[in-house]
């Protein structure tokens, strides 16, 4: 056991590549809610729950 480290966090480099992964996958998610057919979709569905009888 002499010279053995934990692996308990992550390194720099992961946390950067962590930090890339996650920005992508924002930026892919934004242009797929903010296209027009996904936005009419989240518009409509909206409205129907808006104007729902309850």
């Amino acid at each position: 056991m002499r010279g053995r480290r934990g692996d308990s966090g992550m390194t720099t480099s992961e946390y950067a590549m962590g930090t890339i992964a996650a920005c992508a996958f924002a930026a892919v998610l934004y242009k797929i809610v903010t296209s027009g057919a996904v936005s009419g979709a989240l518009e409509s569905l909206i409205g129907k729950a808006l104007d729902a009888q309850f």
